[in-house]
Order: structure tokens, then C-alpha cells, then sequence
């Protein structure tokens, strides 16, 4: 079937059109990247290419209920593929209370959501996000609403840089003689 693309080119493998028409979908899978505290969870959400993460709204806890609803509806909105969750270990790399809480987190989320979930070192992301609001001459009141967001926009730039370095190095070590 000819479809106005010169015959010597035309593909009938290949659908044409957009992906509504060819029944597909037009939303990439997006990884989501979540900072956890003990009254909020940051969230951040990686552009459709995996190369930058973006802040999304800040979750307040209520109960674990809401907080798994309100998970499922941005893990549905942005079709997302994997969950990556600051994992907040001591200054010398030992786990504590924290870390032992966010790995049972991790568990519930690989349940409930059937996603694979990576656990990323978050030392000194909240430090860090701190930081960088405090040299932006933002707010002491608009710091506290947005830093939760900021430090896991942080946690999940850093798992997605780290991926794309290794898998960097995979090609060239693969092409190499």
C-alpha cells in the first residue's frame, strides 16, 4: 500500500502517522525519583529521554492509603518505567534506622506497583538541596516547600548521570581493540 512516500523507500514493516493513529502511545517510560522524609515525599520525574529530571508537586503525608493513591496516579500520568529512592546512609556509607526503613519502602513500592525500584545514596542531598536555595536568596518559607522537591530532582539526576556514565563506558570498552 502506497502512502505517499516513494515506493523504493516504503517499508510496509514501518507504520506511518502519529502514535494515536497506530494505536501506540505517544508517552515515553519516565523514571521517578523520590526523596522521603518523615512528613513529605519529594518528587522528581525524568524527561522523556533520561537525560534530565524535573520537580514535580510534594507529597504530605497522610497515610500510607493516600500516599500509595497519589503515587499510582503520577506513576499512571507519566507511564512510569522504574522508581528510584534516596537511600539515606551514614557519612562513613553504614545503613541505619533510615536506611532499613526506606529499603522496606522500596519492597512495598516493587509490590504494589510491579516496577523495578533502585535504591540511590542520598548523603547530603537535603544538605546540598539546602544549599543551593539558600544561595539563590529564595525564601526561608518558599526554601522549606521546595526543598524536598529539589533534593530528589538531585537523587535522581545522580542515578540517571551514573547509568549513562556506565553505560558510556560499556561502548567504548566494547569497541575498543
Amino acid at each position: 500500500m502506497y502512502r505517499g512516500i516513494p515506493p523504493s523507500t516504503y517499508n510496509p514493516q514501518v507504520t506511518f502517522g502519529t502514535p494515536q493513529q497506530v494505536g501506540g502511545n505517544d508517552r515515553h517510560p519516565r523514571v521517578l525519583g523520590l526523596d522521603v522524609g518523615s512528613k513529605t515525599i519529594g518528587m522528581a520525574i525524568s524527561d522523556p529521554l533520561g537525560i534530565t529530571a524535573q520537580g514535580l508537586q510534594t507529597i504530605r503525608k497522610a497515610n500510607k492509603r493516600s500516599d500509595y493513591e497519589t503515587l499510582g496516579k503520577v506513576i499512571q500520568e507519566y507511564a512510569v518505567s522504574a522508581i528510584v529512592v534516596g537511600l539515606p546512609l551514614r557519612l562513613s556509607g553504614a545503613e541505619g534506622i533510615q536506611a532499613e526503613k526506606m529499603q522496606t519502602f522500596a519492597t512495598e513500592l516493587r509490590k504494589r506497583f510491579k516496577l523495578p525500584v533502585h535504591l540511590w545514596d542520598e548523603r547530603l542531598s537535603s544538605a546540598q538541596a539546602n544549599r543551593v536555595l539558600r544561595d539563590s536568596e529564595m525564601s526561608i518559607k518558599r526554601r522549606g516547600e521546595v526543598v524536598d522537591r529539589l533534593a530528589a530532582v538531585l537523587i535522581l539526576q545522580s542515578w540517571m548521570d551514573a547509568r549513562s556514565d556506565a553505560q558510556s563506558r560499556a561502548i567504548i570498552e566494547s569497541s575498543s581493540f
